[in-house]
């Protein structure tokens, strides 16, 4: 078994490659895993897609075959070449991918060096794999150690003592471009956290926010906890068109807003999409509009990277320490039950000999008890040295091939449950 993660981020896609690659509901990515757990190779998988990354976890027998599955399925689903997919790329297996994986999980990854929406959203992500099905033990393990290493780094660290995201970077940039934000009138549309924080940022600047979204009862919850107005999706024609500042953040498959849909104004318009696929589509420069997309927030970003960078060197610590924790626990995990059996097969035999030693009266029957310790010391005393070797000298990445090769020497019978055997198994340390 092989973990395998592929991922497009900002890193090495831009926002017009990560848009075509965007699983952008539940549908597609549940249309996702159902094509990826169907390959021979790959037995459970995790499609994480947020506005800064597409990323494909699994579990996988054969590597390089899975890959080429992950690849297929995403030319299909983007309508970019298997070619360009390579060249993109960044693939992560084993303890890299687990590294990778904890990583993001603690937002070292991610465009803002400790944003808080990540973890949400791989938790998202997690839930709707497994509650499908379409993960288990394996992914489930490495998730599980995942969201415990961010919160180690979250409490060990200072890297979200503020609290960051895109949305608290979108704003930072009106508050750059304009200066002072109070007063200023401000849209946004959406009804996901990143509106909500969004929406947050703008009231505590004391703008005067109106929340849209074509759910009209979300739009409301919305604005009663971020003391906005709401306005009925219907309106966006005109809504658009007299507000200073507007904040997109929809799931829409299709841009929603169009140049069609613009007017002149008297006054200057800046335009924060934070949406992959984005939602406006339009000649910024034909409206005299400055419009920002998700990648052009990386100057403030860079800024975020230097000053958090002694935090996150020591995140960076506590996610190595994870990671071998992690795969010290996945050895002993599936070691354990073949020394087991290695013990309770030994002990049966020695203790079928020893009762055959003793009914043929080779010695007599008042020193059935020592003879029975005596073997099963004997027993341990031979084992021992094996079953330490196999705990702390095993590559854990070798661990299969490993109980492969212990389950073909035992020769166990089919049906055959030691579990139930009687005799003793000395366990670790005893």
């Amino acid at each position: 078994m092989h973990y395998l993660i592929v991922s497009f981020s900002h890193k090495n896609s831009t926002i017009a490659i990560r848009e075509k690659l965007a699983f952008v509901d539940e549908t597609a990515q549940l249309r996702a895993l159902e094509i990826l757990n169907s390959s021979p190779y790959i037995s459970e998988s995790m499609v994480l897609s947020t506005c800064n990354r597409v990323e494909i976890v699994c579990s996988c027998n054969d590597t390089e075959l899975a890959i080429e599955a992950v690849f297929s399925l995403l030319a299909n689903h983007s309508g970019l070449t298997i070619h360009d997919l390579h060249e993109r790329a960044d693939i992560f297996d084993d303890e890299g991918g687990i590294h990778h994986l904890f990583s993001v999980a603690s937002s070292l990854d991610s465009m803002v060096v400790g944003e808080t929406q990540i973890a949400g959203q791989l938790k998202d992500a997690y839930k709707l794999s497994q509650e499908n099905g379409y993960l288990a033990q394996k992914i489930g393990r490495a998730m599980s150690y995942a969201f415990k290493c961010a919160a180690e780094v979250r409490n060990a660290t200072n890297i979200s003592s503020k609290p960051v995201s895109v949305a608290s970077v979108a704003v930072a940039k009106v508050k750059e471009s304009v200066g002072d934000v109070r007063g200023k009138k401000a849209l946004v549309i959406g009804s996901g956290e990143m509106s909500v924080i969004t929406c947050k940022h703008l009231t505590a600047q004391g703008v005067d926010v109106t929340i849209m979204n074509r759910t009209f009862e979300k739009a409301e919850a919305i604005a009663r906890e971020c003391n906005a107005r709401v306005r009925s999706f219907d309106e966006i024609g005109y809504a658009i068109n007299e507000n200073e500042l507007l904040f997109t953040a929809t799931g829409s498959i299709t841009p929603i807003i169009t140049d069609d849909l613009i007017k002149p104004t008297s006054f200057d318009r800046y335009w924060f999409d934070m949406a992959v696929p984005r939602d406006i589509e339009c000649d910024a420069a034909l409206w005299s509009i400055r419009l920002f997309y998700v990648d052009d927030l990386k100057e403030i970003v860079s800024e975020n990277i230097a000053l958090r960078e002694d935090e996150a060197k020591l995140s960076y610590v506590i996610i190595r320490r994870h990671v071998t924790l992690f795969f010290e626990w996945l050895k002993i995990l599936s070691v354990e039950p073949l020394i087991k059996n290695m013990y309770l097969r030994a002990s049966d035999a020695a203790f079928q000999e020893s009762t055959r030693v003793l009914e043929n009266g080779y010695i007599p029957k008042e020193y059935e008890k020592a003879v029975h310790k005596a073997t099963m010391q004997a027993l341990k005393r031979f084992l021992h040295p094996f079953a330490e070797r196999m705990r702390d000298g095993s590559d854990p990445m070798r661990v299969e091939a490993l109980i492969e090769s212990m389950s073909f020497l035992m020769n166990r019978e089919e049906g055959d449950d030691l579990s139930q055997n009687s005799c003793t198994y000395y366990p670790k340390g005893k």
